[in-house]
């Protein structure tokens, strides 16, 4: 017989695969679309999760749900109090191993032998609980008696109404990488919350042990690229700038989910947008999320709406200055419009003066009208033109920042639809800014084109149409 050839390495699952994962993570979870995918992804990555929000958030039933995502995984799940001991989460003593002086726990079924563990209220556990669980979220290591077990444990989702203001706590507190506010539905959403159907739990094709290790081996030959290294050195500053710092290991544990969502996505370097995460790791508290999504946006990706309002006041001065043009009265030249209806009813002998005015009314209309040389004209069209260039330029450039954008952002599989819509919608908004203000300005340079020319005329060319900027 032939001998058996190396054994075939699992490859990690494929983005379908997983989004399939999260659709069903996310279903008839309505507004937990960023708690679900983070969830998932940060198990992926091996670290902890910490949601926070009030009780009946449908916190733990994403805890059971995920774990149902990962084949072979044992569950554990316990409310803590500051009356919880450590058997409950630990397990009982064993009186065997006592009789032979041996201080032992039975951890079968106890969170020491769990894949994925759910703790309610986390942060009223004393500190004996506490103590024993700083290990074994972070080296996945228990102690049991005089010796040190490795664990299986592959995530602890926690759960907590508020973050913990004791000092004491703190350290615990900064063993979850992510932490996630998790709000009521909110009242748009209200109707489709009553509106739920009954709740049936469909089938996974749940990731088994040696796709996990594919997606580690993965994650590991993900490259740290310049964007993300010159974002995350940006960030830092920012952070210190504004009285916050954030510890190493936690800069390193970010850089491991980083690289896994990347590695997921189908990717091989880390860019900028990976830092979409950063609300949910860096913040110190909940408050702190939506000032840091706003730093993402605007200072890093520069994505939100640019509104110039330079460039209005222009496109007004230039509105402005043709309506003053197109109204201003003759400068005592006459080209004999009224004489002519006057020569028309003589001649004619006619009293018809409704159908002689109906002949004559353009000359008339131009008779009340300013006219003007062509080098004026030429001038006011002209400065028309070099602004309409700039502004084209302008729309080139930010035309194709979208389009990049949007390329980049397609792969994204951990980043939720609507938040990536809403990077998007900062350009798209631009764009039609600049679009509106480009049709305005060519409105406005015809406007000039049209207006009455005399060719007789040697007036210089007129000065430049200059604007100022609302301070409001």
């Amino acid at each position: 017989m032939p001998s058996p050839g190396p054994a075939v390495k699992a490859a990690p699952p494929s983005p379908l695969r997983l989004r399939g994962l999260i659709d069903a993570l996310e279903v008839g979870l309505l507004e937990r679309g960023t708690a679900a995918r983070l969830a998932l992804l940060a198990t992926l990555a091996g670290e902890h999760v910490l949601l926070i929000g009030p009780p009946g958030t449908a916190k733990s039933e994403l805890a059971r749900r995920l774990h149902r995502a990962f084949d072979g995984a044992r569950y554990f799940e316990r409310l803590l109090t500051r009356f919880s001991t450590p058997e409950e989460l630990f397990g009982p003593l064993s009186l065997k191993a006592l009789e032979d002086d041996r201080y032992e726990r039975l951890i079968d079924g106890f969170l020491p032998t769990a894949g994925i563990a759910f703790l309610d209220e986390v942060f009223k556990a004393n500190s004996a609980i506490l103590n024993a669980l700083l290990t074994l979220l972070n080296e996945r290591e228990f102690d049991n008696g005089s010796g040190r077990l490795r664990t299986p444990l592959l995530s602890v989702v926690a759960a907590s109404n508020e973050v913990p203001m004791d000092d004491a706590l703190r350290a615990f507190y900064d063993r979850f990488l992510l932490r996630i506010p998790v709000a009521p539905v909110s009242d748009a959403g209200f109707d489709a919350l009553l509106s739920l159907p009954p709740q049936r739990w469909q089938a996974l094709e749940a990731l088994g042990p040696a796709e996990h290790e594919a997606v580690a081996h993965a994650a590991a030959g993900v490259a740290l690229g310049e964007s993300a290294r010159q974002a995350l050195a940006m960030l830092r500053r920012w952070l210190g700038a504004q009285g916050q710092s954030v510890s190493d290991r936690r800069w390193r544990q970010w850089l491991g989910l980083m690289r896994t969502a990347a590695a997921t996505e189908g990717r091989q370097e880390l860019d900028a947008i990976d830092l979409w995460t950063a609300p949910y790791v860096v913040s110190p508290t909940p408050d702190w999320a939506a000032r840091i999504d706003t730093w993402f946006e605007q200072d890093l990706l520069q994505a939100a709406p640019q509104q110039a309002p330079w460039l209005t006041s222009a496109v007004e001065a230039f509105e402005q200055q043709l309506r003053i043009e197109q109204s201003a009265a003759p400068e005592g030249r006459d080209d004999g419009a009224a004489g002519k209806l006057a020569l028309m009813r003589s001649v004619g002998g006619t009293t018809d003066t409704e159908g002689m005015l109906r002949l004559v009314a353009p000359a008339l209309e131009r008779a009340r009208q300013r006219h003007y040389s062509r080098t004026h004209i030429a001038a006011r069209v002209a400065q028309l033109g070099d602004m309409l260039a700039q502004l084209l330029t302008a729309r080139e450039k930010i035309a194709a920042e979208h389009t990049r954008l949007a390329a980049a952002l397609a792969p994204r599989l951990w980043l939720p639809p609507l938040r990536a819509a809403q990077l998007l919608d900062g350009r798209t908004q631009t764009l039609r800014k600049l679009d509106d203000l480009i049709a305005r300005l060519r409105e406005a340079q015809a406007g000039f084109a049209a207006l009455p020319l005399d060719e007789q005329l040697a007036e210089p060319a007129p000065p430049p149409v200059e604007w100022v900027v609302s301070a409001e």
